[in-house]
């Protein structure tokens, strides 16, 4: 198993007021945010984002910290599990030109909205069956994303990106520490199926002989 390491310290934090979250959010919010269609990325606040467009504050800070860490070159190969409109790839692109990019998401709607710039390297496809060779990436990305399948589809989703990394993988997963922790995820989250203890989130890695490192998002 890999380590816990906090490659998005650099990540801009925002203030969640998860009071009016939780008072707003409805089973009907939940289900339309699940489609993870436009009403998720592009329609009200309490559907999702509540308008997913791209800014260079986001993940220009972050890719160095990928960079350095992973060794990363014009050379790498590096797939985003769950990639949206493809911001984080074309941010690596930017930041490392000639990287070798690639994205999946389930979401039709946020592939047919994608970034120009990389669309026609991401695809519609589900994390339970990469569409990829074996070995074909050097780093494979998941950033809050498969804790929203349930456990048996996280382990062939975590036995899938071990199938084609040859080398490195990075995950972040909705996480809890203690009781207040937990009370605040579940009132933040609006799609995961998963929510563990980072404690019980290590076990089901060994579980499932995830090789890859990961860290926690906890609101």
């Amino acid at each position: 198993m890999g380590q816990e390491i906090d490659l998005m310290k650099n990540y801009p934090k925002s203030k969640r007021d998860l009071t009016k979250r939780l008072e707003e959010k409805t089973a009907e919010d939940r289900a339309l945010a699940r489609e993870f269609g436009e009403a998720f990325f592009d329609g009200e606040r309490s559907h999702g984002y509540g308008g997913f467009s791209y800014s260079s504050r986001f993940w220009e800070p972050v890719i160095p910290t990928f960079k350095e860490y992973y060794n990363l070159d014009e050379n790498s190969k590096i797939l985003d599990i769950g990639c949206a409109k493809g911001f984080m790839l074309y941010d690596f692109t930017k930041v490392i030109p000639g990287i070798t990019i690639k994205g999946i998401d389930i979401s039709e709607y946020a592939i047919q909205n994608a970034k120009e710039e990389v669309k026609e390297h991401l695809q519609v496809a589900n994390a339970l069956k990469l569409p990829f060779e074996d070995n074909s990436f050097d780093l494979v990305i998941s950033v809050t994303t498969l804790h929203n399948l349930n456990k048996e589809d996280m382990k062939q989703a975590l036995s899938e990106i071990n199938r084609v990394t040859k080398k490195d993988a990075f995950i972040t997963l909705d996480a809890y520490r203690d009781d207040e922790e937990k009370k605040r995820m579940e009132a933040w989250n609006l799609t995961a199926l998963t929510m563990m203890h980072t404690q019980e989130w290590k076990e089901f890695f060994k579980e499932c002989n995830y090789n890859g490192d990961y860290y926690w998002f906890i609101p």
